[in-house]
C-alpha cells in the first residue's frame, strides 16, 4: 500500500510539476518526484509482485527525471533572461542605487534646506514623499529579481546530483525488472509457441501483413478463442510509451514514406507497456522492423509494436493490462546534455522511435480509434 500511495504521489507531483509557472518550483517538485520513486524502489523489493512494483518504480523514475529535464532547462532559461535583463538595466540600477545611497546618507539638516526657503522645502518635501514609493517598488523589484538568479544558479549547482542519483535509480530499477520478468511463472498460457513452425512463417513471409495473417501457424496446436474483449475502451486505451506523437497514420515522413500505423518519439531506454490485457502472440525479431512485440487484447484485433531493443515475456503468454513488454533503445543521455538548453523544444531528447499497427480483422485501422488522443510525454 505504500509502494502505491509513493508512486501515485510521484504522478501527482509530475502534474504539479507541468502546471508549475515557477521554474524553481518546478523543479523542486521534480527532485521530490526522484526521492519518492527511490523510496520504491527500496520497497519493491519486499512487493508480492515485484514485476508490477519494479513497472511502476521505473514509470515513476521516467516522469520524475522528464519533469526534472523541463523545469531545469525551464530554470536556466528564467535566469538566462534575467541576467540579460539585469545587464541592459545597468544605467538605470545604477542611478537607482545612487539616489537611494544619497537618500540614506544625507544629514538630515542639509536635507531640510532649500535655496528658495521654506516653501521650496516644502514642496521638495511632497515631491520626495510622492517619488519615494515609486522607488521603493523598484528597489523591492530589483532585489526580487536578483534574489530568484541566485536562488536559480543554486538549484542548477545542486541539480547534477539529484539527476545523477535519479538516473542510477532507474537503471538499477530496469535491470532489476528485466531479472524480475525473467523469474516470473505465474502467468497463464493461451498456447506454448513452436520455435520450427515459427522460423518457417518468418522466412516464408515478406510483409508485417502476411506474418500477422500466419501467426495461428505458430503454436504446438490449435491456439484457443479468447473471451477478453476491450471494445468498450476503443478510444480510450493508454499509449504503450511515454512519448510525443512523431508521424500519425498515412502521413509521409522525412522520407517521403507514408505507413499505415503511427511513430512516437521516445526518450532512450524507456519503458514499453501493454496497454491492455492481451496475449503475447509473438515476440522477437521480425523483417527489417526490428525487435516487434505482437498483442492480441481481443479476438481478430493486433496491436504490432516494433524498434524495441529489448523485449520482454513469451508467446503464448497472457499479460494484464501494463505488463512491460519491452525497452526502447539508444544510450541514457549525459547529464550535462540534459541540463543543456541547446535543443529545447526540439525534441532531441526523444532520439527513438517506437512503430505501433493497429490490425483488425486481418485489416490495418487508424491507431488513433483505438488510443487516447492526448499522451503522457
Amino acid at each position: 500500500m505504500r509502494l502505491a500511495a509513493l508512486i501515485s504521489g510521484a504522478f501527482l507531483w509530475a502534474s504539479a510539476a507541468g502546471a508549475q509557472e515557477d521554474p524553481a518550483g518546478a523543479a523542486r517538485a521534480a527532485a521530490q518526484m526522484l526521492e519518492q520513486a527511490s523510496v520504491a524502489l527500496d520497497e519493491a523489493e519486499s512487493a508480492r509482485d515485484r514485476v508490477k512494483a519494479l513497472t511502476e518504480t521505473v514509470k515513476a523514475y521516467e516522469a520524475g527525471l522528464g519533469a526534472m529535464r523541463k523545469g531545469l532547462r525551464q530554470a536556466s532559461l528564467r535566469e538566462r533572461a534575467l541576467t540579460q535583463q539585469l545587464s541592459a538595466r545597468e544605467g538605470e540600477v545604477a542611478r537607482l542605487l545612487g539616489v537611494l545611497q544619497t537618500i540614506e546618507t544625507s544629514p538630515p539638516p542639509l536635507l531640510m534646506l532649500h535655496p528658495s526657503g521654506p516653501m521650496g522645502a516644502a514642496r521638495s518635501a511632497m515631491m520626495l514623499a510622492e517619488v519615494t514609493p515609486a522607488l521603493n517598488t523598484r528597489t523591492q523589484a530589483l532585489a526580487r529579481d536578483l534574489e530568484e538568479v541566485r536562488t536559480l544558479r543554486q538549484l542548477q549547482h545542486n541539480a547534477a546530483e539529484t539527476l545523477q542519483d535519479g538516473l542510477a535509480g532507474v537503471q538499477q530499477a530496469r535491470a532489476e525488472l528485466s531479472k524480475a520478468i525473467a523469474d516470473r511463472t505465474d502467468l497463464p498460457r493461451r498456447f506454448t509457441a513452436d520455435p520450427v513452425r515459427t522460423a518457417i512463417l518468418i522466412d516464408s513471409t515478406e510483409t508485417l501483413a502476411g506474418f500477422a495473417d500466419g501467426l495461428s501457424l505458430i503454436g504446438t496446436g490449435e491456439i484457443g478463442d479468447t473471451a477478453m474483449s476491450i471494445a468498450s475502451r476503443k478510444g480510450q486505451l493508454p499509449w504503450p510509451v511515454q512519448g510525443v506523437l512523431l508521424h500519425r497514420a498515412g502521413q509521409a515522413d522525412a522520407a517521403g514514406i507514408s505507413r499505415e500505423g503511427v511513430i512516437l518519439a521516445t526518450r532512450p531506454r524507456a519503458l514499453v507497456t501493454s496497454p491492455a490485457p492481451a496475449t503475447i502472440r509473438y515476440r522477437g525479431p521480425l523483417l527489417d522492423l526490428g525487435n516487434v512485440v505482437i498483442l492480441e487484447p481481443q479476438q481478430d484485433v493486433l496491436f504490432v509494436l516494433s524498434g524495441l531493443a529489448e523485449v520482454f515475456g513469451e508467446a503464448g503468454q497472457v499479460i494484464p493490462e501494463g505488463a512491460p513488454v519491452g525497452l526502447m533503445g539508444g544510450q541514457t543521455p549525459e547529464i550535462g546534455a540534459i541540463l543543456s538548453t541547446s535543443g529545447e523544444g526540439t525534441g532531441t531528447d526523444r532520439s527513438e522511435t517506437l512503430y505501433i499497427e493497429v490490425r483488425e480483422g486481418g485489416s490495418p485501422v487508424d491507431p488513433a480509434t483505438w488510443f487516447r488522443t492526448e499522451m503522457d510525454g
